[in-house]
């Protein structure tokens, strides 16, 4: 147990200290704080616009995160040898695959995290159609910039890393904001009440969460390029898995396979509730609870996977290169 604890604590540390995985932050708060500012071009659908590409972003540059932590912690690892070194500890396969998918997921939690709150920091910025709260953006950049220098300061001073520290920071200042603003910033005339967005952006977790440990997975086989094509790939048809495989096809044989497919592929519009948020529609918690078992099953059965398939993986090969 402890060593499991080691390794998925490491994999998490590396993951923050990972440049990318910071750029790919900042990328997407500095996107979602600029979303209000699209609203000048739209006509009564500053909300919807907002609610959309806040939510959007989080789940694309979260899935090229997962990628990126699963190939930094995984595929490297197996590249350069440094899983034989573990391995020569009383770690079992196992307990490896399982500690990299949990400090992995753990990276991407975080990562959502901070993203949500800057949706709802977004959300009180598209005050109006015409009218934008610009003191309250001016703050929000304003500590992406002080995060970046906290971090450039504890490198400097202490030699830390730079990305992990101000990716600290930003779990500080972000969350603080937004519970400042949520409750010091009255509602405006078009804001979805903050219970109607909640259920929202707990679903986004569980989208980039499923993605995290299926990166894993196919990080224990592959390399980082193929790696980001074929999540891609699986993306792409996740989100049309209803329209691609959920339909009579008129052939017994071909509707088996259909129905395999949907089966094996994650929905991805199970957590897309962006269009019900921007029609002022409840998400019911029940629907939450549903969701939340089938991300349960899905990726205990993803991490079935990952472990068979790293159990046969060779890995003194990789030292060759």
């Amino acid at each position: 147990m402890f060593n499991f604890y080691q390794i998925a604590k490491n994999t998490f540390r590396e993951s923050l200290r990972e440049p990318i995985f910071f750029i790919l932050l900042v990328s997407a708060l500095v996107l979602i704080g600029l979303f209000p500012s699209m609203s000048l071009f739209v006509f009564r659908e500053q909300i919807k616009l907002v609610v959309d590409s806040a939510m959007a972003t989080t789940l694309v540059f979260g899935l090229v995160a997962a990628v990126l932590c699963a190939s930094h912690t995984v595929a490297r690892e197996m590249r350069n040898g440094t899983v034989l070194l573990l391995m020569s500890k009383p770690v079992s396969r196992c307990a490896f695959v399982l500690a990299k998918i949990s400090g992995v997921g753990i990276a991407l939690i975080l990562f959502v995290l901070i993203c949500n709150c800057a949706t709802l920091v977004s959300l009180k910025i598209a005050k109006d159609q015409f009218q934008l709260d610009f003191t309250l953006m001016y703050i929000y950049f304003g500590l992406i910039l002080l995060a970046a220098a906290f971090g450039g300061l504890r490198n400097y001073l202490a030699g830390a890393s730079f990305a992990s520290n101000a990716i600290f920071a930003l779990l500080l200042f972000i969350p603080v904001m937004t519970v400042v603003a949520v409750i010091m910033i009255p509602s405006h005339e078009d804001e979805i009440p903050l219970l109607r967005v909640l259920p929202a952006l707990i679903l986004l977790f569980f989208s980039v969460g499923t993605m995290g440990v299926i990166t894993v997975t196919l990080a224990t086989r592959l390399d980082m390029i193929p790696n980001m094509l074929i999540s891609g790939v699986i993306f792409f048809l996740g989100l049309l898995s209803g329209y691609l495989f959920d339909r009579d096809f008129g052939s017994p044989f071909i509707n088996l396979l259909a129905g395999i497919a949907y089966s094996i592929l994650p929905n991805w519009q199970f957590f897309w509730m962006a269009d019900p948020l921007a029609a002022n529609q409840a998400i019911p918690m029940n629907y939450v609870l549903w969701a939340t078992v089938y991300v349960v099953l899905y990726i205990g059965l993803a991490s079935l996977w990952a472990v068979t398939m790293f159990e046969n993986r060779e890995m003194a090969r990789d030292t060759r290169q």
